[in-house]
């Protein structure tokens, strides 16, 4: 039996290594979107972890996650301050450093086990490659329905690695960039042993990533969409007068008045009081719809007894309320509601006072019938998560259109990292997107990812354009949900079995003098 990778970093330089892994990922994301960066990140973290046993792993993995969390969610400091910014980030980390056991694990256990240069180039990259897929998928899972930001698939949406998601979803990507860089890593660590050849598997890979089209859809049409990024006073904080925020998004969208339009679509947090329960409010948006005589798409904090729901309302004129409703199916926690409040008012009662309502999480479809036209919603955060987004497409939606409400973190490069989202989702779905916020980044983005027509952040203003629509389901859609289960847990369930296997082939190894009792020997 061969003995066990010792650690290529001594514990001291492996952390310092792990700060440096985790910065360099944050320049893969918005605002500077160096897409190249992870393919020095990701090995980086990787080698931190190469014959770690499980402590260390806790520890750079720990390391790396709260470099990389402090800076990319930074914006959230700017809502509630710090406090909930490092609790969110040292949560994140906590996580990251619990999954990096597992993969300092394959790394121990695979070459025990198939020390041959499949197993080196092939068997273990695919494991940890997984592994690491499997983390992003317990990230954006848990706790409270999961926070699935820094995405190593997110971070591609503005480079040319991209057409992939249509094909794998958001994990599927992932797990090839991470495929790659660790079968790159295995090559460098044993250039001296393995032939030249041992590198194709990741030259194969790298280059799948970058010569795989886009999954084609079919054209449909067009929908001519008015949107309205009113950049009015909609931050939880903002000083205003009774509807200063409906106001806003009236005065932006005056110069569609008078045009032919198919849908007007208003941001999150566009009107500042409900309109199923307000009779001011819902004539105010009455006579809009019968001035422009098309539907409106807007969205509301709605109440229903005693719950209260983020609400997309799809409205006509003359029609008693909605027509159709869609609420938010991921509130943000601490953020729409809070989780166990009673434990957490032990520690922050004054900033978990700040949250008063309690948002309840929807469980409609994410589907309107527009004039004929089947829309895809997401509202917020909703984006983030992949159901949301699958649950649109397989119900047929043609085009997708987001509300989002960013005013909240001004200043900041949060919209950027949301309008992130909304490219990849067009191009993992084959769909427009109308991203529209109430302060902006606003775009319109076609099937193919690239920008057909936006507003810039912090302005006020009105887009009229022929959004694309399309049928047809991509693979990332339909075979989505399966690809996260054989990754996650597969990679999981390989994992054991490698552990087994390895446990095994120690016990029945004959001694010799080099691995008798070492430590670093031990499984």
């Amino acid at each position: 039996m061969p003995a066990p990778a010792r650690p290529t970093l001594p514990l001291w330089a492996a952390v310092v290594v792990a700060c440096g892994a985790g910065y360099v990922l944050t320049l893969a994301f918005p605002a500077l979107s160096w897409w190249p960066a992870v393919f020095v990140a990701i090995p980086l973290a990787l080698v931190t972890l190469v014959g770690r046993r499980a402590g260390g792993a806790l520890l750079v993995g720990v390391v790396f996650g709260a470099v990389f969390f402090l800076v990319n969610v930074s914006f959230t400091a700017r809502y509630l301050g710090p406090v909930p910014w490092i609790a969110l980030s040292l949560l994140e980390a906590l996580l990251t450093g619990i999954a990096a056991v597992p993969i300092a694990l394959a790394y121990r256990w695979t070459p025990r086990v198939l020390p041959g240069r499949v197993g080196r180039v092939i068997v273990l990259p695919l494991v940890v490659a997984g592994l690491w897929t499997a983390r992003e998928l317990l990230l954006g899972t848990f706790p409270y329905g999961g926070f699935p930001w820094g995405r190593i698939g997110i971070s591609q949406a503005n480079g040319p690695l991209i057409a992939l998601v249509s094909w794998t979803g958001v994990s599927g990507l992932t797990f090839a960039i991470v495929f790659v860089c660790a079968a790159a890593l295995e090559v460098v660590r044993t250039i001296r042993t393995l032939p030249v050849l041992a590198a194709l598997p990741a030259v194969a890979v790298a280059v799948l990533l970058v010569v795989v089209p886009a999954f084609p859809t079919t054209d449909a049409g067009t929908i001519r969409v008015g949107a309205v990024q009113g950049n009015g006073p909609s931050g939880y904080f903002d000083q205003r007068d009774r509807d200063a925020v409906m106001n806003a998004q009236l005065q932006a969208g005056a110069p569609l008045l008078g045009e032919d339009l198919d849908v007007l679509l208003w941001p999150e947090g566009g009107m500042d009081t409900d309109p199923t329960s307000d009779a001011a409010t819902a004539g105010a948006l009455d006579l809009l719809a019968r001035r422009i005589d098309a539907p409106l798409l807007v969205t509301a904090a709605t109440q229903r007894g005693d719950e209260y729901f983020n609400s997309a309302l799809l409205w006509e004129a003359g029609a008693d309320g909605p027509v159709q409703t869609y609420d938010k199916r991921h509130p943000v926690p601490f953020g729409e509601y809070v989780p166990d409040r009673w434990f957490y008012n032990l520690f922050a009662p004054d900033l978990i006072g700040l949250i008063q309502r309690e948002y309840t999480p929807g469980t409609a479809a994410p589907v309107f019938d527009v004039g004929g036209v089947p829309v895809g919603l997401a509202i917020c955060f909703d984006v983030i998560y992949d159901d949301v987004i699958r649950d649109g497409a397989e119900g047929g939606a043609t085009v997708f259109m987001f509300q989002t409400n960013n005013a909240d973190f001004r200043g900041t490069d949060e919209n950027l990292q949301q309008l992130a989202f909304a490219r990849v989702r067009a191009i993992e779905t084959g769909r427009a997107v109308v991203n529209l916020s109430t302060v902006g980044t606003s775009q319109i983005i076609a099937p193919d990812g690239s920008e057909i027509a936006g507003i810039p952040v912090d302005t006020a203003g009105a887009l009229l354009e022929d959004v694309p629509l399309r049928t047809g389901t991509t693979p990332a859609v339909i075979l989505g949900a399966a690809i996260d289960a054989v990754l996650g847990w597969g990679s999981i369930l390989a994992l054991v079995v490698l552990g087994l296997a390895s446990r095994r082939a120690h016990r029945t190894a004959v001694p010799t003098p080099e691995g008798i009792g070492t430590a670093e020997s031990m499984p």
